[in-house]
């Protein structure tokens, strides 16, 4: 199952990638308190849901893209893939977010963590919410 996201930000692609793109960044991720990045491995801590790992798959500061994959969840998981591309336009930049997840059950999950991040990431860059 796929989740993607195309969201358009009134902001410089450069701000919006200063967040997204330092892996050990976890303020417009809701839930996590704490995270810690050894160069290639990403380890989140959501307390009541537990601590995931993910795996920085590739990262380009140039083309603002990233990709990871989650390895290790308390949830049942078969596979994770998940890519980010922030793209300049004359408006500001827009973010493309695509998560495919296995099994099916864990989409719901995904969607509304990415929706959640989405939300944040409006708020810190202090942007009116398109809804």
């Amino acid at each position: 199952m796929s989740v993607k996201f195309d969201h358009q930000f009134n902001a410089p692609a450069d701000q919006l990638w200063a967040i997204i793109g330092t892996p050990d960044r976890i303020d417009w991720v809701p839930g996590v308190t704490s995270c810690t990045f050894d160069g290639e491995v990403r380890s989140l801590h959501l307390p009541g849901a537990g601590d995931i790992k993910e795996r920085i798959l590739s990262r380009d500061e140039d083309s603002k893209t990233m990709e990871y994959s989650c390895f290790e969840t308390p949830a049942p998981l078969e596979s994770h893939h998940a890519s980010i591309e922030i793209i300049p336009n004359a408006d500001g930049c827009r973010l493309l977010w695509e998560t495919t997840v296995a099994p099916i059950e864990i989409e719901t999950f995904i969607r509304t963590s990415m929706e959640g991040c989405l939300e944040r990431l409006t708020e810190i860059l202090g942007q009116p919410n398109a809804g």
